[in-house]
């Protein structure tokens, strides 16, 4: 069997800013022809994505796919709500876990995985500003001390 190759699609840094990642799910996604296009031509944009479970059924919102340009009348409406598909267990869980715990459900990146599109589903909880600061200082630090080994390596 051949290893599947895995082309990552568009990525939602944001989501690493203003959530703790907690667990992450490979989900898939329905989608309509011309928006695989779209997809394979990077026009998408999950910086405002969100996910909600409705009715046993989990859903993505927010997320905008550009409409293809040679789609004519087959492009559909960019923002509408796309179903992801997880087994029925797995949404009986994050329910739960979205309902009880006050976790949110964040696209966290877009990706193709042989033909097919998935969706990297993470389970996230908000962060305070005072954590955003606190990531920030720390990511500063770390450079400060990545560009003085540079630099002592040089002389």
């Amino acid at each position: 069997m051949a290893k599947e190759s895995t082309k990552t699609i568009a990525q939602n840094k944001k989501a690493f800013h203003d959530y703790f990642v907690i667990e992450s799910f490979e989900t898939g996604i329905e989608l309509c022809g011309t928006e695989v296009k779209s997809l394979r031509q990077g026009k998408v944009n999950l910086k405002d994505a969100w996910c909600t479970i409705e009715n046993g059924e989990i859903w993505v919102k927010g997320m905008h796919i550009s409409p293809y340009e040679q789609g004519n009348i087959f492009n559909r409406d960019p923002m509408r709500v796309r179903r992801l598909l997880m087994h029925k267990r797995e949404i009986m869980r994050l329910f739960g876990l979205v309902k009880q715990e006050g976790y949110s459900l964040i696209p966290l990146s877009m990706y193709f995985k042989g033909s097919r599109v998935k969706l990297q589903l993470g389970l996230c909880k908000g962060k305070k500003l005072y954590d955003k600061r606190s990531d920030m200082a720390e990511k500063s630090a770390k450079r400060d001390i990545e560009r003085a080994i540079k630099e002592k390596n040089r002389l």
